[in-house]
């Protein structure tokens, strides 16, 4: 067993790639060598911002040696009647390397054949890796490569050295680009400013020792977890506490080979600033950790984490310090201007900002939102004051897009909205909406809390879809640069958990018809019918990722392939969530195993009928002058008693009474099936088997009112 290491150094490499190359190594490399047969004990990875690192241990030096079977001719065509090698069987022998009386003739299904069995010598593992070494560095994919020199590799920076090798051996790798080389060899490079020399390392199994030795942290998780405790230590200098961004504290990590938290100040009077400007000038800008107090109020402190002499801390902090003074000098520029005029004034602004260019700009987008929210504010039956609310808020909800603080910063959408409605004197639910509206912004993300909030999100999303979707552009794959899936799941995810009373079919219908009149080549039908379809992919989506739904329940409620269920889920959305937890806990409770035979073998039974899906009432579906048997009329009988509870489960969503119902007339079902008085329901007389799978039909019908028991799994 030997210890490999490869290193790669760089210029400095972007935060984003370097975790993105470890995770694309951590896929990569454990394959490749499972594949070669040359599995190491373990595999470490690591990367800075000027090195990518890899440490295998307990590599088998070798291969193990392996046996291989192959197929030759057939053995007529092997052997002659004398049983003498043909001209076949020896070039066969000569191809795999052995003698013609190695051969074996084997019987197969299809006659017999000769076989060969040769033995395969393992080769040795540095051999193999002076292969893979470069496959594994320009294997890695990411975004702005680039060229260096004269030569034709690509790589998110220059490659400045290379160490690679088995133990204390160097293994003999040249990356040529251009007229430049790169050799592999065992010297490696520290710390910038702690340790500018070169280094030799003399094992590989050395090489986080010695790293740490020239004041590189080579492991990630060691950093971010030393940033951490040193972001804590210091805000406790200043009695405050860190705001910690965990997107920006991922980017840290790969900024810096040997972390330092500095504490820095700027001056009190930009606490005048809102908070989210002041954060946002900080981590945007400058990749610094805000403070806060006790209370929640921002101190005027930040905490940047340095990868330079700790010993220089002070004047770190005081060169940082005016820099970040200089940044929040122009948010205050740009607050205090933006407050000169009302939030309404910038709204023919809104004119020069194109939405997209064949939709028109974000102030037709507005006047779309504002058409919107008003049909979800009447569907709703908001009060006059509440449906005024939504109205200015849907009209100023993009307002702040033309301020200058949203030019600078455009991550504070939505919140300089709210805080320029309230300087100018809006209503605070008007402002509140505006910041709430983006809600959610991604996964696990909050909602927006009000309700005027909620509508003009809602307004703001089923624009969105309905005008992308008209030109075509729906999602494809992974590619979804309008955001179609996250706008939709939104959409769902507020009418849940608001417990909205949406018919959004209704709605949709309503919003493409008005988008698509007077628009050429735009078919409103076909319009619809692709957005109900990927509504419905969505909540199918949303109930088994997010609610925890089994995915043949899911499908059981949604019924995909019928547009008429479809329209159903989505005319009631809080009915089809309803209806897919109560049959989660249905089946978690033993509740379905009463029901799930009878009512599962008369739905795959009565497909073969004519009955409508929509029929409740036995006396308008069944004719009982053609019953031929007591378990005829007793099935009826069952059904009718069965119809009240259905239409009440239908009317107050109430499924467990329904379930009760079906509970009770199984035995009856059963007897129909199997009992003494059984019938064939697939009689030679079509009427009455026609009869006898109307009452099957009906019967489904019922239990399709919670769900379509011919798409549960049965256990």
């Amino acid at each position: 067993m030997a210890t490999f290491l490869l290193e790669v150094g760089t210029e400095d490499l972007p935060a984003s790639f370097v975790s993105s190359a470890l995770k694309q190594w951590q896929s990569r490399i454990p394959t490749d060598l499972d594949e070669l047969q040359l599995t190491p004990g373990s595999v470490e990875f690591y990367g800075t911002p000027r090195r990518l690192a890899v440490v295998l241990n307990d590599l088998p030096e070798q291969q193990p040696d392996r046996e291989e079977e192959a197929k030759g001719p057939s053995a007529k065509a092997a052997f002659d009647q004398a049983g003498q090698p043909t001209k076949a069987a020896l070039g066969f022998a000569r191809s795999r390397g052995v003698a013609v009386e190695d051969l074996e003739v084997r019987q197969t299904k299809k006659g017999e054949f000769v076989f060969v069995t040769h033995k395969i010598e393992g080769r040795a593992a540095a051999e193999i890796l002076v292969e893979l070494l470069p496959q594994w560095i320009f294997g890695l994919d990411g975004k702005r490569f680039m060229r260096w020199g004269d030569g034709d590799l690509r790589f998110p920076r220059p490659i400045r050295w290379l160490v690679a090798m088995v133990d204390g051996d160097v293994l003999p790798i040249t990356l040529t680009n251009g007229s430049e080389t790169c050799e592999s060899g065992s010297q490696t490079e520290g710390h910038r400013v702690l340790h500018p020399e070169p280094v030799r390392i003399s094992q590989a199994a050395d090489y986080k020792r010695v790293m740490e030795s020239l004041y590189i942290d080579v492991d990630p998780s060691q950093r971010r977890q030393k940033i951490l405790g040193q972001i804590q230590t210091a805000a406790s200098q200043v009695e405050g506490k860190a705001v910690i961004n965990e997107e920006l504290l991922d980017e840290v990590v790969n900024l810096v080979e040997w972390p330092t938290a500095v504490v820095g100040q700027f001056d009190r009077e930009f606490l005048e600033l809102p908070a989210e400007v002041a954060i946002t000038e900080m981590e945007s800008h400058q990749r610094y950790f805000s403070l806060k107090s006790e209370t929640g109020d921002l101190l005027p402190y930040f905490i940047t984490i340095s990868n330079g002499d700790p010993e220089k801390a002070d004047i770190i902090a005081e060169g940082n310090g005016r820099v970040i003074r200089a940044r929040l000098s122009d948010g205050m520029f740009f607050f205090n201007a933006d407050r000169k005029r009302p939030l309404a004034d910038y709204l023919p602004r809104l004119e020069m900002v194109t939405f997209e260019e064949r939709l028109g700009s974000m102030r037709q987008k507005v006047e779309r939102i504002v058409s919107v929210a008003a049909a979800i504010a009447s569907q709703l039956a908001l009060s006059t004051e509440q449906a005024a609310l939504v109205q200015r808020a849907a009209l100023l909800c993009k307002a702040d897009l033309v301020t200058q603080m949203v030019g600078e910063f455009p991550e504070l959408q939505g919140i300089m909205g709210e805080k320029y409605a309230i300087a100018s004197g809006e209503p605070e639910p008007v402002a509140t909406a505006i910041a709430e509206h983006y809600l959610p912004k991604g996964a696990g993300d909050s909602l927006p809390g009000s309700l005027v909030g909620q509508v003009v999100g809602i307004a703001d999303r089923l624009d969105t879809l309905v005008s992308i979707f008209s030109l075509g552009m729906k999602p494809t794959g992974s590619s979804d640069p309008f955001a179609l899936r996250r706008a939709a799941n939104a959409i769902v995810s507020i009418i849940w958990e608001s417990q909205l009373s949406l018919n959004l079919m209704t709605l949709l219908l309503q919003i493409v018809e008005q988008f698509a009149a007077g628009r050429e080549g735009v078919s409103s039908d076909a319009l619809y019918q692709e957005l109900a379809s990927f509504f419905v992919q969505r909540i199918h989506t949303l109930l088994q990722e997010n609610e925890g739904i089994d995915y043949d329940l899911v499908n059981a409620v949604l019924e995909e392939t019928d547009l008429e269920s479809s329209q159903r889920v989505l005319a009631n959305l809080l009915d089809a969530l309803a209806r897919a937890k109560f049959l989660q806990q249905l089946r978690q409770s033993d509740g379905l195993a009463p029901i799930y035979e009878t009512v599962n073998r008369a739905s795959k039974l009565s497909a073969k009928g004519s009955l409508d899906t929509q029929q409740l009432v036995p006396t308008q579906a069944v004719d009982p002058e053609l019953f031929q048997s007591p378990a005829e009329q007793s099935f009826f009988d069952s059904l009718e008693s069965l119809l009240p509870q259905t239409q009440a489960a239908q009317a107050d969503q109430n499924y467990q009474q329904l379930v009760e119902g079906l509970t009770r007339i199984a035995p009856t079902v059963s007897e129909f099936f199997d009992g003494p008085n059984s019938v064939l329901v697939m009689d030679e007389n079509p009427k009455i088997r026609q009869n006898r799978l109307s009452l099957l039909g009906l019967l489904r019908n019922h239990a399709r009112v919670l769900a379509d028991f011919g798409a549960i799994v049965k256990g």
